[in-house]
């Protein structure tokens, strides 16, 4: 499953040319926890950067004047998700890696997705994912660690079903439409490829 290098989780994220690197994520609704409010603050002064943090119990998110409303759902998304993920934080590990890939397999596939083993790499670093059908093998760059859950799921999913289909014809993206969050997790990865291939400019964070 192909990626870009390196991608990275910061308070302030560039907009600059996202827009045609997120599909799917425009449709998406802000997400908060349930407890929390999502604020949004328009500043004529922020020309390409976004930021959010936490504020007690609301999220802000500071965006450029100019953005039109798809635009704003589409960042807030976004930035809530990357918020999510550096407070959370959690790591699995190789063992409980591999009993999710069991239980997805179970959840989507009848259990016919059976993979030899389950485990991080480090060494992957122009791709999410990867599998190797012949040897049942499902290595996950760590680089999806401390991302939300949904978001290692649908990695996990995704190679679960090249066990199954091994190439990327209309019978493998059937396979994967059995998991609801494939479009989300698609657009949530795609937001941070964009975001790590443009120039983060500095900004107070009140900009």
């Amino acid at each position: 499953m192909p990626a870009d290098p390196s991608p990275g989780f910061a308070g302030e994220t560039s907009t600059r040319s996202a827009g045609t690197q997120q599909r799917g994520a425009a449709d998406r609704p802000p997400r908060a926890p349930a407890t929390s409010a999502v604020e949004v603050r328009r500043s004529n002064r922020r020309s390409r950067t976004v930021s959010a943090y936490r504020e007690g119990d609301r999220t802000i998110v500071l965006i450029p004047a100019r953005m039109s409303e798809a635009e704003e759902r589409r960042w807030v998304g976004v930035m809530l998700d990357k918020l999510a993920a550096q407070e959370s934080k959690r790591v699995f590990g190789d063992g409980e890696l591999a009993e999710r890939a069991e239980r997805l397999s179970a959840q989507y596939f009848e259990g016919r997705a059976r993979p030899a083993s389950v485990r991080w790499v480090t060494n992957q670093n122009t791709r999410w994912g990867s599998c190797t059908p012949a040897e049942g093998s499902i290595r996950l760059s760590h680089r999806l660690q401390g991302m939300p859950e949904y978001v290692v799921d649908y990695v996990l999913v995704h190679e679960l079903a090249h066990l199954l289909v091994p190439g990327h014809g209309p019978r493998f993206w059937r396979l994967l439409e059995a998991y609801p969050r494939t479009e989300r997790a698609r657009g949530y990865l795609e937001g941070v490829v964009a975001a790590d291939r443009l120039p983060h400019l500095p900004a107070a964070r009140g900009e």
